[in-house]
């Protein structure tokens, strides 16, 4: 797959192209919604042709990874459907995987090998200009292939991932919504509502702020936008966090109430310390 087309320039998308600008081999193409955003990719040294003509992109190339809004994807695909390559591998990295699946596997069924993925990697920041190449070393990418898809194509796009540096895990849609709401979509759920209740309860405390909260609500000042398309596409799975929360939080009422507060609450630390400490995260 050395024609790879780039659909979205952003965070994920720029980092892409990096990536396979440091690989070399790789003839990469760059689609924006607009054309000044085309251009700063091309000027930036991300691709070898980037416009805003969808469909000109597409054409040619062997592999289409979706880098769009999850909400933007299902009418991109519809687009694009008639022009791809027979045969070309198709990909996306949306954080919620079941709608993205269920559409994209329908549109381009017949046509090309779509296999939904999602790399775990990611940032704050937002843009080509927070692209870089090594984003994806060392981060786990779901690939979430539906009973029908051809092996070839499973096989193509985990390596593609692998290729990026990353390590890849096979789920299916249901199961990577249900776990990512706990490891991703829940935890930027949660610093957002931090920063909120600080800012409604004790807005003077922001004035003593280091570095736990600093660290603990980082990822509340990613994009309201693309956040609210994620969060709102995996809401069943979310909701059923957020009241787990709820009662994790009772149960720690709960220990600050007991008897011996100090003994019940250094054993939760230290079995959560424990549980932490064995995750082995990138930076």
């Amino acid at each position: 797959m050395k024609k790879v087309a780039i659909l979205g320039p952003g965070l994920l998308g720029g980092s892409i192209a990096l990536a396979l600008r440091a690989a070399g081999g790789h003839f990469i193409s760059i689609w924006a919604r607009r054309e000044d955003a085309a251009q700063e990719a091309l000027q930036g040294g991300f691709a070898d042709r980037a416009s805003s003509n969808l469909v000109e992109l597409v054409t040619d190339a062997e592999l289409i990874v979706f880098c769009t809004p999850v909400d933007a994807m299902p009418t991109l695909a519809r687009e694009i459907a008639p022009h791809v390559l027979p045969g070309a591998f198709i990909t996306d990295v949306g954080s919620v995987k079941a709608p993205v699946v269920t559409e994209l596997g329908a549109v381009f069924r017949g046509v090309a090998h779509f296999v939904g993925s999602h790399p775990m990697a990611g940032s704050e920041r937002t843009g080509m200009a927070a692209a870089r190449a090594d984003l994806f070393h060392g981060s786990v990418c779901i690939v979430t292939p539906e009973q029908d898809t051809a092996h070839d194509a499973v096989v193509a796009v985990s390596g593609f991932w692998k290729g990026l540096g990353c390590r890849v895990i096979e789920a299916s849609a249901a199961l990577h919504d249900g776990r990512v709401a706990w490891v991703s979509h829940f935890p930027h759920l949660l610093a957002a509502a931090l920063v909120d209740l600080v800012a409604q309860e004790e807005p003077g405390a922001f004035e003593f702020c280091g570095p736990g909260f600093r660290d603990t609500t980082r990822v509340a000042s990613g994009s309201p936008g693309m956040w609210a398309d994620i969060l709102c596409s995996n809401r069943e799975a979310l909701k059923k966090t957020t009241d787990a929360m709820i009662e994790k939080l009772r149960e720690i009422t709960t220990l600050l109430d007991s008897e011996f507060p100090e003994q019940s609450m250094r054993e939760f630390l230290k079995q959560a310390k424990a549980q932490r400490d064995r995750l082995h995260l990138p930076r």
